[in-house]
């Protein structure tokens, strides 16, 4: 395990009963280097959607247990926030909670001369998804897929 999973699985531990005891639900933690500094993010949902006030209370609770557990070597910014509208899905609660969706996709290499398709999440598990189509129901491999996400028309 990189050091960089090492740290996302410790803050990710220290951060689910803080999380458990106020009802909201970890969707991604992230440890970057961005512009010559490192963050440690933190984003979080729950039903009906996250409050500044949510992130602060998160944020609070968590820094200080950081601060106790002192394992991360290297100084960082500490980011807990929602994740957004168009965030990525990743894990299969995400999927599940957008099933019967429009959702976007990008592939890493061109199938039938496309990379970007949309369509209505139908099915998916832990190796692939599929979508409904203009075109026809359609499956992919999970590792073909660059990115997954909610599809907003604009």
């Amino acid at each position: 395990m990189s050091r960089k999973e090492t740290y996302e699985a410790k803050a990710e531990e220290l951060i689910t009963p803080i999380l458990t005891e106020n009802g909201f639900e970890l969707c991604d933690m992230e440890y970057v280097k961005e512009a010559g500094s490192w963050y440690l993010r933190a984003y979080i949902d729950k039903e009906g959607g996250i409050t500044i006030e949510d992130c602060e209370l998160v944020s609070r609770a968590f820094s200080d247990l950081l601060d106790q557990e002192d394992f991360i070597e290297e100084s960082y910014i500490l980011e807990v926030s929602s994740p957004g509208l168009l965030r990525p899905l990743k894990k299969d609660r995400d999927f599940q909670r957008k099933m019967g969706e429009e959702l976007e996709i990008k592939t890493y290499a061109a199938v039938d001369g496309k990379k970007d398709f949309t369509g209505v999440l139908t099915a998916f598990d832990k190796d692939s998804i599929t979508l409904q189509t203009e075109e026809g129901e359609r499956t992919w491999k999970r590792s073909e897929l660059a990115l997954v996400r909610p599809y907003v028309e604009f």
